[in-house]
Order: structure tokens, then sequence, then C-alpha cells
């Protein structure tokens, strides 16, 4: 069995007792369950059936409700919506100052007459994708959607292509969308953790969109229409996202605050009420913001351990976090919580290596549940080893395939 090793992380301080930094397998089996439904909930009690709270920087999880449920997520698809119209913008495939036309399938299924959110587009008027972007936004607009799947595909069914292919991209494994609004449909679902991490792409990857996001107003057709999302106007540091509504989907709200450095993203479905999505939301906020404290695990570019190597000049090579950043995760203020961590790759690896190859992950759990996830990466390149080097290798992963076939069997 091949067996991580750890480079003990200094910048621990006083937390280094309290954390356990165990070798993993190939294979994660001896872990605790991260999918399990009986996960504890950090002594917090929301009313709502699914939620989770993240911290922005880290991705670590401060807490989390059914987290892995697929559910219907009404207008919170706009969230993958806009991230595909943003990542088309960055590939210079689509300028702002674009116009599209509003055909009369946008504005029959998503404008005036559809009875639903709508931006109140004209139909067959050309709009700017600027204002198509904050129409989508800030207006929740299903008109606005449309025009904009239709601009850069062709139609929905091609656009929703398109939004699974940049879900998949992002680590969106689950998540499925159909249509670009929102718009009920059995078999368009998503979970809370994976919007929570869709959010976390969408703050860093696109400040100069994201802003739009905590706009109290937008007037379009001469028709002034409020942001829906109540924690804007609470005075706790709101900046974003979204709310959805379907009798289906129940009351959803995606939400991102900054107090003192510190953003966290909360995401909350199925409420009864949108006072209840409101409440739970903004309670959920505060306690992390009140809560919790960052510690840092390793430092920027610090080893924080060893994959072993197959056939290579050198037996391991040195993993650091991807992009060298520092690993650190927020734990409760004056909490004695053990913290097990451990890194996670299928190995040997077969050699050469390049510096930069991504290897694993670093799997982190606070008590009983998984809180954060970093990829690893190699910190040196490391060439194949010699005839000789490969040919031990080759003949003790031989016989080490076979010791673990037999434990495997007992």
């Amino acid at each position: 069995m091949q067996i991580a090793r750890f480079t003990s992380p200094p910048a621990l301080g006083r937390m280094a007792a309290a954390i356990v930094l165990a070798g993993a397998l190939a294979s994660a089996s001896a872990a605790p369950n991260q999918s399990s439904a009986t996960k504890k909930e950090d002594g917090f009690q929301t009313s709502v059936p699914n939620a989770i709270l993240i911290e922005a920087e880290s991705g670590t999880v401060l807490y989390e409700k059914n987290a892995d449920q697929l559910v219907a997520p009404a207008s919170l698809t706009k969230l993958m919506t806009a991230e595909v119209v943003f990542n088309e913008i960055k590939e210079g495939n689509l300028k702002l100052d674009e116009e599209l036309i509003v055909s009369e399938n946008a504005w029959r299924k998503g404008g005036a007459p559809s009875g639903g959110s709508t931006m109140f587009a004209a139909i067959h008027s050309r709009i700017k994708v600027s204002d198509l972007l904050q129409g989508v936004i800030i207006q929740s607009g299903n008109d606005a959607c449309i025009v904009l799947a239709e601009g850069i595909a062709g139609n929905e069914s091609a656009f929703s292509r398109l939004m699974n292919g940049r879900a998949r991209e992002l680590g969106l494994e689950k998540s499925n969308f159909t249509n670009a609004a929102g718009l009920p449909d059995p078999d368009m679902r998503v979970t809370m953790r994976e919007l929570a991490k869709l959010s976390q792409h969408l703050i860093a990857t696109y400040p100069e969109f994201y802003k739009w996001y905590g706009e109290r107003d937008f007037t379009w057709n001469k028709i002034r229409q409020q942001n829906r999302n109540p924690l804007l106007t609470m005075n706790i540091g709101a900046d974003g996202l979204k709310t959805g509504f379907t009798n289906e989907a129940g009351y959803n709200l995606v939400g991102s605050a900054l107090q003192n450095g510190m953003r966290l993203i909360v995401v909350v479905a199925g409420a009864k009420t949108a006072n209840e999505r409101a409440d739970e939301a903004r309670k959920l906020l505060n306690w992390g913001f009140t809560g919790f404290e960052q510690r840092l695990l390793f430092a920027e570019g610090q080893a924080v351990g060893d994959a072993r190597l197959y056939g290579g000049e050198a037996r391991y090579v040195p993993l650091v976090a991807a992009g060298k950043k520092p690993i650190r995760l927020m734990v409760p203020k004056n909490s004695g919580e053990r913290i097990l961590a451990r890194i996670v790759y299928r190995g040997p690896v077969a050699a050469p290596v390049e510096q930069g190859q991504k290897i694993g992950v670093l799997r982190v759990w606070r008590g009983d549940n998984v809180a954060l996830e970093v990829p690893l990466e190699a910190a040196d390149s490391v060439a194949g080893g010699s005839l000789p080097r490969r040919a031990f290798d080759a003949v003790a992963e031989l016989f080490g395939g076979m010791l673990r076939a037999g434990i495997k069997k007992l």
C-alpha cells in the first residue's frame, strides 16, 4: 500500500497538537464518509431542508445540511447562465457592447406575456450584452437569459450543453442544466455544494462583473425593478448573489457577504416563505462571521507531503497546493475539535513527473465532516530513472499488487 508522507506544518502553532496529519491510500476508503447523511451540524440548526456555508477564499465548509442532495434550482440557474456569458466575453467570443435581438420565443417564453420574472425586453428590439447581463443579474429576467442563450448558441438546447460543459470544467459533477432561465424541468437539478463552488468561482474570476450582483436596482424599458436579494439591505456586508422561487423548488438563495476582510458564501434551498429564506441565510452568515477564525495550515509554496513514484530517479516527489497557494482552514473559535488531514492520490505515480502536474488532493476533516479539499500538484520535476531502477520498481509493484489483492480477499 502506498502511503503519502506528510510534512510537519509549523505554521499551525498552538493548533498543531489538535491536528492529525495521516497518510492516505490511493483510495480514501479508511477516511470518514464524506457523503454521510448523519453529519454533525456544528451546534447550528436551520429550518430549511438544504443549506451550506463556506468561506470563499479557502473553500472551508463551515456548515452543511443535505448539501449534496439534488434539488430544483429555479432562478439560481442564472448563476450558471451568467458564468457561460462571462467566459464567452473573457475568451473574446462576445463583447459587452454587442447587440442581440429579442426573438419572439424569448419574448413569449420569458418576457411580459409569460407572467414570470422579466426584463420587459421589447420583441424584436436589439439590446447590448451589458444590459442583458444586468437584466439577468439584477432583475432576474427570464427573457434576458433566453436572448443571451440564443445569441451565443442559437437556441437554449445548445446553450444548455455549453452550461453543462462549463459546469464539468469547473468541477460541478452532479448538477444538470436544461435551460438558461431556470424554468421548471424535472431534469434540471443542482446541489448546494456545487452552487457554493460556482459562486466562489464567479467572485474570484470575474470581479469586474460581480459588482452587478450588489446593485440595488436596474431600469429597462422605463421600468425600474429592485434587486430581489433581501440580504443587500440588511447591513451585513452582503453584495450578492441570487434568489429563486418555483412551486417545486420553494424559496432559494445564494448569498455572499464580506466582513473584516473575510467573505462567506451561503446557499439555502426549499424554504417555505421568502421571509424564512432571508432569515435563515442571514442567521447562517452571522453565525459564520462570529463563530469562526482562520488558521494557516501550510504557508505559500510549503510542501504538504510526498507522493510515491514508480520508475523515477527519485522515489518520492514533494506535493504543494495547486498554484503554490497557502492552505488555510476556518475553525470554530476556542475549539479543541480534532482536525484530520489526508493526502489522497492514485499511486505509485509513474515517472517522469513534471513540475505543476496534478497529483491528488489534500482532504481535511473537522470532526466528522469534510471541511476542506485542496488540489495538490508536484512541486518539482522528476525524470525517469535508470533501467535498473525501473526494473526494481516493476518487481516491487508486482509483489505489492499481489499483497494488496491478498489483503482485499481477507
